[in-house]
């Protein structure tokens, strides 16, 4: 998984006056969790733009000013209400012995059969939550969408896992494809037209006889 560097500075105040400051001048308290004890420090808000505002998934590097350097990971991030800038920003350290849980976007490769047929996808989950080694956390979770026709729908329990374990039931649907009024008008309009080619053939089956006997007289 791609991992995101921060620079922060350590805090010795954690009141509320101190943290206003921090906002003030343009900074972020943050809290990482998980260790020996929690770590509080602080970074520029523009720090957080490439690991908040992105659809993917992101393990964190904390270079301290102390020379400390610390692997973790986005646990819960505040916002404020009206201006949606980022209020307090909390972390969990990772330790390469130890699983940890985290939600992973899902990525859907292909063209489905179903969507060419006039279907519609949806999709159910578009991140799904694994627990593994930091090791072995992937990137995202890729799914080919190709073979999937109307009324066809994907679930967790038919995905491969590699070296991690899904926190989901087998039976949570992360996509499907599902009918339209299109997708229906085309299936009656097939209907249709096959009727219609087998009527032809009995007909014009029915109809040799007579032809033959007309020729014979």
């Amino acid at each position: 998984m791609k991992s995101i560097t921060i620079n922060g500075s350590q805090r010795e105040s954690v009141g509320k006056k101190a943290t206003k400051a921090l906002r003030n001048a343009g900074q972020v308290p943050c809290v990482l969790y998980g260790g020996d004890k929690p770590v509080h420090f602080s970074a520029p808000e523009l720090a957080f733009s490439k690991l908040v505002y992105t659809p993917n998934a992101h393990t964190v590097v904390i270079a301290l000013d102390s020379g400390e350097t610390l692997n973790a990971v986005l646990q819960d991030i505040q916002f404020h209400p009206v201006t949606d800038r980022i209020l307090h920003v909390d972390f969990y350290q990772l330790f390469e012995d130890k699983e940890i849980a985290l939600n992973i976007p899902v990525q859907l490769v292909g063209n489905s059969r179903g969507v060419k047929n006039g279907g519609v996808l949806r999709r159910n989950n578009r991140k799904l939550r694994i627990k593994a080694l930091p090791v072995n956390l992937p990137d995202f979770i890729e799914i080919d969408i190709t073979p999937l026709k109307i009324g066809d729908k994907v679930a967790v329990g038919e995905l491969p896992t590699e070296n991690y374990t899904f926190l989901h039931s087998d039976n949570t649907v992360v996509c499907q494809v599902k009918t339209s009024r299109t997708a229906i008008e085309d299936e009656e309009e097939e209907d249709d037209e096959a009727a219609e080619g087998a009527e032809g053939a009995e007909g014009a089956a029915a109809d040799a006889p007579a032809a033959e006997a007309a020729a014979q007289e």
